[in-house]
Formats: C-alpha cells, sequence, structure tokens
C-alpha cells in the first residue's frame, strides 16, 4: 500500500505574505506595461518626434476647435494672381486671311474686333562669358608692373558670383541634391559642371560670410526677444549638435560637439543676451540669469497631451490635471491673441482665473503623481512640478506681446537641417542597408528580413 505524504498547508502569514508579494509584483508591471504604452502611443502631436514619424494609418488627436479655421487661404491673407500688363515688350498680332462664311479674302478689310491675351515667359536663358586681361607695363626705369585682376578673378576660367549663388541657392535654398543642381545648371542655365563644383561653390560661398555673421552674432545679442533650440545630427559619422538662435531679422545656426553650456558659449549670444530667451525646458539655458526666460508652449501641450493619453501606468488623477491645464492653456492663448491683435492687454479678471486654474491643475497632478513609482509616473510628477514652479515663465506671453507662445520659429530653422539630411539620402541616424545612398524617395532601401506583421507592434 503506497503512503502518500501530506503537502503542508501554508499559513495564514505566508498567504498574506504571497498576497502582498504577487501585488507589488503587479504594481511593478503594470507601471511597465504603462511606460511601453507611452512609448508606442508617441507621435508628434504628444512628445517631440517630426511630424514624418508618425504612422500613417493613425491620425494623431488636434488640440484646434472644430470650425476654429476654415480650409484654404486664411482670411486677411494677400492672395497671387497673374495680370495682365498695361505694357508688354512685345505684341504679335493674329489676322484672319480668309472670311469664314463666303471665303473671301479679308485683306484691308475693317476691323470688328481685338482680343488681348498675355503669356510671361523666360526668356532664352544662355551664359555671358566675360574676359579679363591684367595688362602688363615697363617702364622707363626698366621695372614692369602688371595690373591687378579683380579680387573675384582668380583663375584662367570660372563660374561668377551670380551662378555661383543660384547654384548654392538651389542646393542650400532649395534643398535639392547636389547632382540634381548639377543637371538643372547645365541643362537650363547653360552651366555644367559636377556635384564636386557644387560643393565648391558652396564652400567658397561661406568662406565670404565671416564679417556677416559677427554682424548676425552681435544682431541677435542685442535684440528683445530670441528663440533658441538644439537637435542631434550627424557630421562625418558621428553625433554633433545644432544650435539656433533667431530673431525676426536675423538667424544662425552653429554646429558643436556638445549639447549643453559649452556649445551655447561658442555660439557667442546667450552670455551676451539681456533680452527674453524662448526656448523649451532644456535645464543648461537656465544657467543664463542675466536674460529673461519664456517657455515653450507647444512643448507643454505635448506633454500634456502625453499625460492624457497614458494607459494603464499613470496615477489616477493626472489625466484630468493635465486635460485642465491644456483647456486653461489654450484659453490664455486665445485672450492673448485677441487682446494683442487689438493692441490691447488682456482682461486681467479672466486671466488671473485661468492663471489660477492652471496652477491648481499642476498642483494637485503634483501630488496625485507624488509616490513616483516608475518612470512614467517620475516624468508625470517632473512635469506637474515644472508647471508649479515657472508658470510665469510659460505665461511670459499673456502680457509682453513680444514673446510668442511657442518656440516655433527656431524648430523651423533647425527643421531645414533636417531636411537637407533627408535629401541627401541617407538617414539621419545610421542602420545596416543592402544599399549605400539612397532610392528615389531619399530613403535608404533596407533589405534585411522583416517579422510577420502579426508580431510588430505599431506601425
Amino acid at each position: 500500500m503506497a503512503v502518500v505524504s501530506a503537502v503542508p498547508k501554508p499559513s495564514y502569514e505566508e498567504l498574506a505574505a504571497l498576497v502582498v508579494a504577487q501585488a507589488e509584483e503587479i504594481a511593478v508591471l503594470k507601471a511597465r506595461i504603462g511606460e511601453l504604452e507611452a512609448r508606442l502611443n508617441q507621435n508628434s502631436r504628444n512628445s517631440s518626434r517630426p511630424a514624418g514619424s508618425d504612422c500613417p494609418f493613425v491620425k494623431p488627436k488636434s488640440l484646434r476647435a472644430k470650425g476654429a479655421r476654415r480650409p484654404g487661404r486664411p482670411d486677411g491673407q494677400p492672395g497671387t494672381t497673374l495680370r495682365q500688363v498695361a505694357d508688354p515688350q512685345a505684341t504679335v498680332v493674329h489676322e484672319p486671311e480668309l472670311c469664314a462664311g463666303c471665303g473671301t479674302g479679308l485683306a484691308g478689310r475693317a476691323q470688328a474686333g481685338r482680343e488681348r491675351r498675355q503669356v510671361f515667359d523666360l526668356p532664352e536663358i544662355a551664359l555671358e562669358v566675360t574676359e579679363h586681361h591684367p595688362v602688363a607695363r615697363r617702364c622707363g626705369c626698366g621695372q614692369i608692373t602688371k595690373a591687378l585682376a579683380p579680387c573675384h578673378v582668380a583663375a584662367p576660367v570660372q563660374y561668377g558670383p551670380r551662378v555661383g549663388a543660384l547654384a548654392v541657392a538651389l542646393w542650400h535654398g532649395q534643398f535639392l541634391a547636389k547632382a540634381r543642381v548639377a543637371g538643372i545648371m547645365g541643362e537650363v542655365f547653360g552651366a555644367p559642371m559636377a556635384p564636386g563644383t557644387v560643393a565648391a561653390l558652396a564652400t567658397r560661398a561661406a568662406s565670404a560670410l565671416g564679417e556677416f555673421v559677427d554682424e548676425v552674432r552681435v544682431g541677435i545679442a542685442a535684440a528683445a526677444v530670441a528663440g533658441f533650440d538644439e537637435t542631434g545630427f550627424r557630421v562625418e559619422g558621428e553625433l554633433r549638435w545644432v544650435h539656433a538662435a533667431q530673431t525676426p531679422l536675423y538667424s544662425l545656426l552653429s554646429v558643436h560637439p556638445k549639447r549643453g553650456i559649452a556649445a551655447m558659449d561658442a555660439m557667442g549670444i546667450l552670455p551676451f543676451f539681456t533680452g527674453v530667451a524662448v526656448h523649451d525646458a532644456w535645464a543648461p539655458y537656465d544657467t543664463y540669469t542675466d536674460a529673461d526666460h519664456a517657455l515653450c508652449g507647444a512643448h507643454l501641450l505635448r506633454e500634456l497631451v502625453a499625460v492624457t493619453e497614458a494607459g494603464t501606468g499613470g496615477p489616477r488623477g493626472t489625466k484630468a490635471m493635465a486635460q485642465q491645464a491644456i483647456d486653461a492653456l489654450l484659453t490664455l492663448k486665445k485672450l492673448a491673441e485677441d487682446a494683442h491683435a487689438a493692441s490691447l492687454a488682456p482682461a486681467g479678471d479672466r486671466v488671473a482665473v485661468h492663471r489660477q486654474i492652471l496652477r491648481s491643475a499642476a498642483l494637485i497632478g503634483r501630488q496625485a503623481a507624488a509616490e513616483r513609482q516608475g518612470d512614467l509616473v517620475k516624468k508625470h510628477h517632473a512635469l506637474f512640478s515644472r508647471i508649479y514652479r515657472r508658470l510665469g515663465d510659460y505665461l511670459r506671453f499673456v502680457q509682453d506681446p513680444r514673446v510668442a507662445f511657442d518656440n516655433n520659429a527656431s524648430e523651423r530653422e533647425i527643421r531645414m537641417c533636417k531636411l537637407r539630411i533627408k535629401v541627401s539620402g541617407r538617414r539621419p541616424w545610421p542602420r545596416r542597408s543592402a544599399v549605400d545612398g539612397g532610392t528615389a524617395s531619399g530613403r535608404s532601401l533596407d533589405l534585411r528580413p522583416r517579422r510577420p506583421a502579426a508580431t510588430r507592434a505599431g506601425c
């Protein structure tokens, strides 16, 4: 007869400890799930990711109210229409030869009417070659003296400044690839050149900008309001940082190996700037205490939207407080825009009400995330704490009409650098590729095997 050993039953204390351990593990897993969901749901509306990275099958939530702006040209913006001119450079008269009814010749017959139709076109484009002859003369003393050629005439054969300016404008202004610029210059303007010549012309143009860059740097440093931003950039296969400083009149871009204070000092603007610096919440900007600071409202809205779209890992109350902060911030933006458009100060009582609503949302949201369990909750706590602590910097645009609500102007300056990478046929971050270079779409062709669609998360 087999003997079955009895399994001892766990005690109440052991069961209670097991329940507590499982509860703690579930809390950790829920926090991890929330972090992964938040990462998966990132898009251009709730993070700093570019719009080009958005999934084409998911439309991000827009903060614009329905009917706030109709499609098409905004009201008040002047349109552009091709209109006839009074004095054309050339006139061509078209005469009928035979009558459409009886076939009689119409030469010398009375004119019964005339239409005016004008065609606007470019004249035939051809290069103009100017030859320079530096003449040498012999003096009676025996000394031979040769005339100096103009400074821009430095070789037996070269392209002039207008050709160089056009090539640089097509390459860096219109963001065409070098090979395409070379093709256009040869086919359209009769100036055949190699892609390397385009790069040489750009280098020659850049070498002449020394004094101009210094003037731009001084102009931005002396401005009442300036915007600043930075982003990662690949230079010769290594990570660099592009820093932008801009005003409505000036714009300066600088590339540096560092992202923080060392790069900002090397740019030579913020150490001498005493106006209002508009930027995001990147901490090194705050080390320049001689300037007043205005934080970007667009960045703040994206961060708040990310809180409202957080998954299971977010603490209770933070989503509601984030939505309350969004509503208050957008209301203050509308009040400021309407008042500044009418050259008036925003209504103080309404501003005070919504400012207090925003401050309360930040305070309650900070308390709701006070436990800071997990990276996602810590991020929410830091966000609400920053809003509460720097509310004046976020709302500087309300009282000062010179300060914009966002820092989009600076982001647009940097966006052009990213567009240059995209057009060049290389990805901004390198990856293994079957083809080194680009396809017709400007993206690297990746022929690595893919996982089945059912096992991939997102797009």
